[in-house]
C-alpha cells in the first residue's frame, strides 16, 4: 500500500492506495508546533479505527508547501513506518514538460494538480485549486505545464479583512443569494464569494485565450477544480466543467508510480532494534 500525504497551508490531506484504488483518506490540521511522534500517534489511531496495520504499507510520498512540516512528517515516516519517504520536488518525474521560468519556485501541489487533471482528463486544460491561496494553472495537449496564477484564497481574504478592520464581524463562508445586501455580515459573504467567483471567472476567460494562442482558435479546454472551497465556489459560476476533491491524492499516486522503479531500493529505513541486554 501506498500512504500519501499532501501538506498544505490549513490542512494535511492523507490518502491510503491499494495499487490505483483509494482505499480511504483523512484530514487533519496542518500544525507546525506538533512533533514527529505526535503525528505519528495520530495517523496510528487512524490505521487502528479503520482496522489497518502501518507495518503494511510499502512506501510514501509526500507533497508540500510547508516545508518546515515536512521535515516532521519525514521523520515520522522514518520512526514509524520504517520509510524514506519520496518527495515531489524538482528533478522527480511527473510526465509533464515544465516551461515554468525556475522549477525549483514551482510549489508541488501545482504540479501534483497538474499531473493527475491531464492523466484523469487530457488537455488542453485549466486546474484549479481553491484553498488557502487560489491557484489557476494551464497545461496543453501535449501535456507541457504553461504556468498560471495564484490569488489570496477564499479564507485568507475573509481573515485579513475582519483583522485590518475595527468593526467587521467574521462571518460563514457561504453565497448569501443576493449583492444588495442590508445587512454588514451578509454584505461581507457577497464581497469575499461573489468576489471570489468572478475572478475565477474572468481569469478562466482570460487564460482560455491564451491556451488557444498555443492549442489553436477555438480549441475546447476543459476546466478542473479541486479543493475546500471549490463546490461553494462552482455553483456560482459557469466556467467550472468538474470538481473532483480527490485530485492531489490522485497526481501523487499517479506521481508515485512514474517514480516506483527506482524506489525499491532506497525506500526501506532499516531502524537498528534495541540493544541486547548485558
Amino acid at each position: 500500500m501506498l500512504l500519501a500525504f499532501d501538506i498544505g497551508n490549513s490542512n494535511i490531506v492523507l490518502g491510503l492506495f491499494q495499487d490505483d484504488s483509494l482505499l480511504t483518506d483523512w484530514r487533519i490540521e496542518t500544525d507546525s508546533g506538533k512533533s514527529a511522534d505526535e503525528y505519528g500517534l495520530l495517523i496510528k489511531q487512524f490505521f487502528d479505527y479503520e482496522g489497518l496495520r502501518m507495518e503494511d504499507v510499502d512506501d510514501i510520498i509526500i507533497s508540500t508547501v510547508v516545508p518546515s512540516v515536512m521535515y516532521t512528517i519525514r521523520h515520522m515516516a522514518e520512526k514509524y513506518f520504517h520509510k524514506n519517504a519520496l518527495i515531489v520536488e524538482s528533478g522527480i518525474k511527473t510526465g509533464l514538460v515544465i516551461r515554468y521560468d525556475n522549477p525549483k519556485q514551482l510549489g508541488a501541489d501545482r504540479i501534483v494538480d497538474a499531473v493527475a487533471a491531464y492523466y484523469k482528463y487530457g488537455g488542453p486544460l485549466i486546474v484549479i485549486d481553491i484553498g488557502t491561496a487560489t491557484t489557476i494553472d494551464a497545461v496543453t495537449s501535449n501535456a507541457e505545464y504553461l504556468g498560471g496564477t495564484i490569488a489570496p484564497g477564499v479564507k485568507i481574504s475573509s481573515e485579513v479583512l475582519t483583522s485590518r478592520t475595527a468593526q467587521l464581524p467574521k462571518v460563514e463562508l457561504e453565497a448569501p443569494g443576493r449583492t444588495i445586501c442590508r445587512n454588514t455580515v451578509v454584505g461581507i459573504q457577497s464581497g469575499l464569494v461573489y468576489g471570489h467567483m468572478g475572478m475565477v471567472e474572468f481569469i478562466v476567460q482570460k487564460m482560455k485565450k491564451e491556451i488557444q494562442e498555443v492549442e489553436g482558435e477555438d480549441t475546447p479546454v476543459k476546466v478542473i477544480a479541486t479543493g475546500g472551497m471549490s463546490t461553494l465556489i462552482k455553483n456560482g459560476v459557469d466556467c467550472i466543467d468538474v470538481v473532483d476533491r480527490m485530485l492531489t491524492l490522485d497526481g501523487l499516486n499517479i506521481i508515485y508510480q512514474k517514480n516506483r522503479r527506482h524506489r525499491s531500493r532506497r525506500s526501506r529505513c532499516d531502524t537498528p532494534g534495541p540493544a541486547p541486554s548485558k
